[in-house]
């Protein structure tokens, strides 16, 4: 629950609260205007009583509601390219698996899960060809955790300006959770026998960029996932079917897909995706790294382009903010433009290495401000803005944005990206 405004105590901001809300004076997206006609769901011409009439039958796969209509957004149709999550759109915080975002480099493999076969070999004791059927065999976990691009949050930045002009899915839709199933990669590992001195795998995936990733086998050993169903379901094709390697809290290209060799080393591969991809230059002419662990970040997803207030009033600020280093303990919501900061309430559940809900009630007085979301996980480490994000690692970074964003609410309503605003 947000703090009390300064001068009402919090017994008397509670009952406010509550019986703004029981009045249907709290407005929240529902209440918006949406400025963007063309993603409005098209409307029904006729509307039948539905007590007057019987309704569809059972069916072997079921469907959205017709006015229900979350889509992914395509960056473009080239072989290597993105679709992204409609954040805005979601409720709680699993992703529809037919809406979790995609990001491959050679497009999507069409592989048959009976013939597919994964390799573990390199410094093992017994190097071994591991069978679908025989990846089943072993006990199965679950874990809940999200999966992030590392580019993630990069269309909302320009060398020249920036955008104002984005949809939350535009500039940070690269993120998706869902409940992986699979074999711990430790069980796998015991199975071959790790050994002494090594100290990294190379994991390669089975599409035409077979791209490959180094991946620490301290990482490996702990909490590292062999998954092949994701949200009760085979993984999807566009999400490595059939098995891809899961690395919670970890960038996704790390994370590959179509899984179908681990060579187990006592260095790092140093392939095309760790050395001239997914590194950033810094202005000292080092560069970083291996920086897998994706850091705390927030978003605010409603008011957000391309909604606009019709009014004045109390609203219901909301969002998403997740964590690679654990779980998130605090969301704080800045609406002046980060002169002042109150806590927000924070929706559970909140689980490791998983987005968590966030919701603040907002009286908005018509002027003109900037809204602002700050999160802050577990080890104390607190969103940075963009200038402490480009003082730490300069101007020519291409990953790992995770700096406050901001929307411009302007005095008619309208919203409207507003990072260009603070900078």
């Amino acid at each position: 629950m947000a703090t009390p405004p300064e001068g009402l105590s919090r017994r008397a901001w509670l009952a406010t609260a509550s019986g703004a809300v029981a009045a249907g004076l709290v407005k929240t997206q529902f209440d918006a205007v949406k400025l963007d006609a063309a993603t409005l769901p098209a409307s029904q011409e006729t509307v039948v009583d539905p007590t007057e009439v019987p309704g569809r039958i059972v069916s072997e796969v079921g469907q959205r509601a017709p006015g229900e209509r979350p889509v992914r957004l395509v960056r473009s149709t080239e072989i290597s390219s993105s679709s992204r999550t409609p954040l805005q759109d979601l409720d709680g915080i699993l992703t529809p698996s037919d809406l979790h975002f995609e990001r491959h480099h050679a497009g999507i493999p069409d592989i048959v899960a009976e013939e597919h076969e994964l390799l573990v070999h390199g410094m093992v004791d017994h190097p071994t060809v591991f069978r679908m059927a025989d990846l089943k065999r072993y006990p199965a976990v679950s874990r809940i955790c999200f999966i992030e691009c590392s580019g993630n949050g990069g269309a909302g930045y320009g060398d020249t300006d920036i955008p104002t002009e984005i949809t939350p899915q535009a500039l940070d839709g690269l993120l998706s959770t869902s409940e992986w199933v699979g074999v711990p990669l430790s069980t796998l590992l015991r199975e071959v026998g790790v050994r002494e001195g090594a100290s990294w795998l190379l994991a390669e995936g089975r599409d035409a960029a077979m791209l490959a990733r180094s991946v620490p086998l301290e990482k490996a050993l702990d909490d590292a996932l062999l998954v092949y169903a994701q949200n009760g379901e085979a993984i999807r094709p566009e999400q490595g079917y059939p098995v891809r390697l899961l690395l919670p809290g970890w960038e996704g290209n790390a994370q590959v897909k179509w899984l179908r060799r681990l060579e187990i080393t006592d260095r790092p591969t140093m392939t095309r995706e760790e050395t001239s991809r997914y590194t950033d230059p810094l202005s000292d002419g080092t560069a970083r790294q291996f920086s897998f662990t994706m850091d705390a970040k927030s978003l605010i997803t409603f008011p957000a382009y391309p909604y606009a207030l019709p009014d004045r009033g109390w609203w219901e600020i909301r969002g998403q903010a997740w964590t690679g280093r654990g779980r998130i303990t605090g969301v704080d919501v800045s609406t002046d433009g980060g002169r002042s900061w109150t806590p927000a309430r924070i929706q559970g559940p909140v689980l490791p290495k998983c987005p968590v809900r966030f919701r603040h009630l907002w009286e908005w007085d018509g002027r003109e401000t900037v809204i602002l979301s700050r999160a802050t996980d577990e080890t104390g480490y607190m969103q940075p803005t963009t200038r402490e994000l480009l003082a730490a690692r300069g101007e020519r970074t291409s990953y790992h944005w995770n700096n406050i964003r901001g929307w411009k609410v302007a005095a008619d309503g309208s919203v409207t990206f507003g990072l260009g605003e603070l900078l």
